[in-house]
């Protein structure tokens, strides 16, 4: 084996919100790398977190973005929410983002006890970027860095709402969607088709179906009823925003005005050219990974006495 087609074992953990129990699977950094964090990956709406953050694929080097990570020393963790892949689906309910936040707070009390540390690096993706600033908001002491990916804010600008909104009436009141191979698809070609290579999309259609035969509803009820769900001024972890260049969830002045308020002045914005929605899964991963593998690595600024 290559040293960039390696891999490393992962591991179940479980944790538990009240008594829903929720999955957790652990890769730890390379055997011979020096550690230099902990990740903790937040997959969006429509699938679950080992097809998004740990899907191999033959001759795509790197496809897992927690081998990539930790190749680099990092320690990494994904986590399914609640109503998601293997985590529990039993209660009846949508799922909302709110709901997700919590289950973060859950993964949070294991990994940081599991681990003997006292923050992460959280990177969330879509729904996942918000339910990951909600929970910075309540937990920031937590939180060492935060990249929020595909994120929205007001929804103002965004075709990808514009759309949702009309299938709102199939939702309300629903507690889970349909979710299959053309689902999948439409995802990745809804807003630029081409930007991800089918052998890849298929691979992950399949990883995804094994785990999942439909989805909840509720962060698409909540993205299109409750915005904004964030607060910036409350978002106080250094953070970066990244967004594809052709990602419709979120218009690019909504995302800048969000980015203008954060108080942290360690905050970056990041436009990733050639890169749709789904970031790990696009032709460009690698230059994604780039970017944020650039944000947690940075070195800590040294600030001057005012």
């Amino acid at each position: 084996m290559s040293v960039i087609q390696a891999s490393v074992e992962g591991q179940t953990h479980w944790a538990y919100k009240e008594e829903v129990k929720l999955f957790l699977w652990q890769k730890k950094r390379f055997a011979n790398t020096n550690y230099r964090g902990t990740i903790l990956f937040i997959h969006g709406s429509s699938w679950c977190s080992q097809p998004t953050f740990d899907l191999q694929v033959d001759g795509r080097s790197w496809s897992s973005v927690m081998d990539f990570f930790a190749s680099k020393g990092y320690d990494t963790w994904c986590l399914d929410n609640e109503g998601y892949g293997r985590s529990d689906k039993s209660r009846d309910i949508n799922f909302g983002v709110e709901n997700g936040a919590q289950d973060i707070v859950a993964a949070t009390d294991y990994i940081l006890k599991h681990d003997a540390i006292q923050q992460v690096l959280l990177y969330g993706i879509s729904s996942g970027a918000l339910k990951s600033a909600l929970f910075t908001q309540w937990y920031p002491e937590r939180v060492s860095r935060l990249a929020l990916d595909a994120f929205v804010w007001t929804g103002e600008g965004s075709p990808t709402l514009v759309e949702r909104r009309k299938m709102l009436p199939n939702l309300v009141g629903v507690n889970r969607r349909p979710f299959n191979r053309e689902v999948i698809q439409s995802v990745f070609d809804r807003d630029h088709p081409g930007t991800a290579d089918q052998k890849m999309i298929d691979a992950f259609a399949t990883a995804s179906l094994e785990l999942d035969d439909s989805v909840p509803t509720g962060t698409y009820v909540d993205m299109c009823t409750k915005l904004p769900m964030v607060d910036p001024l409350k978002v106080t972890v250094p953070t970066i925003m990244m967004r594809g260049e052709y990602d419709g969830i979120a218009g690019i002045d909504d995302l800048i005005e969000f980015f203008r308020r954060l108080p942290n002045t360690d905050k970056h914005f990041a436009v990733m050219p050639g890169v749709a929605h789904a970031s790990f899964q696009q032709t460009n991963y690698l230059l994604v990974y780039d970017v944020l593998l650039a944000f947690f690595s940075q070195t800590p600024a040294v600030f001057l006495a005012k």
